[in-house]
């Protein structure tokens, strides 16, 4: 299979040829021609299979041999949770789009407002935006949404996660009624199908999600450990083991903060990326991350929904994910393009709950290491593989 048996046309495949993309995956050749219709689409696809493309290519082909008719009018919204995943999204855009005369850009705050409203006063196609400052130049009437074509919901579940859906709501009901509706989630959940329902009437759906729950190419192992004990297990794995690009998750900026903190004190230097950091230094550390200047990355699940680095060997989930996907979409951020990854959990008894959810989801026991001088007091039991959380089993 090739782009153009797609329904794409030459200057957008010379494009992906120039990135090196020659053949589509699982997700772009079951989306894109559903997208290219016109069609309504609800996808769940994980982290790594090549989602983006799967909405931004239909988008520029349905575009590509018109124009807007008046300033500050788009013609495509793309809705993303994070800063960083709207600039990573507008770069792809801008990538796919090289050979067409077409404009885009990432809305968010954080930042000065006045460039982005100049921009749009200049002429903007494709928008990619955060929920938060797309309503505030909406209500300064910065942008108009009467030409607007097609919405993108990107990363639904995170979003709703984040209390996007009032925002969401807004938006949705200011559009035009005829306008084509795209979502894609890492996780079907019921909040998400409750969006669906509501927002996108008559969607078709495709699912690639379940078949990338466990790449052959991650290998994937964890180690117990008191909670109290975490912070010197990864010192040493890390020296031990001679680790060096390494993504670290955690569950909270303050846990992030604390984390950086205690790596300093044995000698390793970390940067902590999260929502309460402002733009510029977020850009800054994940900039450094990537180019290889910053061998160790902390992320909280929200900030790192943003984050997609081609070589990454290594991720490292200090705190066990919540719901099980979410694990799923924090490995896929390794073994990328047939590269081989690593994936470490620590894992204390607090953990256990979940640790069940996600070797349930995976429908396999995840490997466990004893690492000399760090067993743990409180034993952490083995897995029940059809573990059923409280509030879905039958009374």
């Amino acid at each position: 299979m090739t782009f153009s048996k797609l329904g794409l046309s030459s200057p957008i495949v010379d494009a992906l040829n120039t990135q090196g993309y020659d053949s589509p995956t699982s997700i772009q050749t079951k989306a894109i021609p559903i997208a290219l219709q016109g069609k309504n689409l609800i996808a769940a696809a994980q982290t790594g299979t090549g989602k983006t493309a799967s909405f931004v290519l239909p988008i520029l082909e349905r575009l590509k041999d018109s124009e807007t008719k008046k300033k500050k009018r788009i013609r495509a919204l793309i809705l993303t949770p994070t800063r960083e995943l709207a600039i990573q999204v507008n770069d792809s855009i801008k990538a796919y789009a090289k050979n067409l005369n077409l404009t885009s850009m990432a809305m968010f705050g954080g930042v000065d407002e006045k460039p982005q409203k100049q921009a749009l006063i200049e002429g903007v196609d494709i928008v990619v935006a955060t929920p938060g400052r797309l309503i505030d130049l909406y209500g300064q009437r910065a942008v108009y949404f009467e030409e607007v074509e097609t919405l993108v919901l990107d990363e639904a579940d995170r979003m709703l996660d984040m209390g996007f859906i009032d925002d969401i709501n807004k938006i949705i009901a200011r559009l035009p009624e005829d306008v084509q509706n795209l979502l894609f989630s890492a996780t079907l959940s019921n909040p998400v199908r409750e969006l669906a329902r509501t927002a996108i009437p008559h969607a078709e759906e495709i699912a690639i999600a379940k078949q990338a729950a466990s790449k052959p190419n991650i290998e994937q192992w964890i180690t117990t450990v008191d909670k109290d004990k975490k912070s010197a297990l990864l010192s040493h794995l890390i020296k031990d083991n001679e680790w060096k690009k390494t993504l670290i998750f955690i569950e909270t900026k303050h846990g992030a903060a604390k984390l950086v903190s205690q790596l300093e004190k044995r000698d390793i230097k970390a940067e902590a990326i999260h929502g309460g950091r402002s733009q510029d230094a977020r850009a800054q550390v994940l900039n450094d991350f990537k180019e290889g200047r910053l061998d160790f990355l902390i992320a909280t699940g929200v900030a790192a929904r943003g984050i997609d680095i081609e070589e990454l060997p290594r991720v490292v989930n200090y705190d066990l994910p919540f719901p099980a996907d979410e694990y799923v979409h924090r490995i896929g951020r390794t073994g990328r393009a047939g590269a081989q990854g690593e994936a470490i959990s620590l894992v204390s008894k607090d953990d256990f709950k979940n640790l069940c959810m996600i070797e349930s989801r995976l429908d396999h026991l995840l490997e466990r290491r004893v690492i000399e001088g760090f067993e743990p007091r409180k034993a952490v039991p083995i897995s029940i593989l059809n573990y059923v959380p409280k509030h879905k089993r039958q009374s």
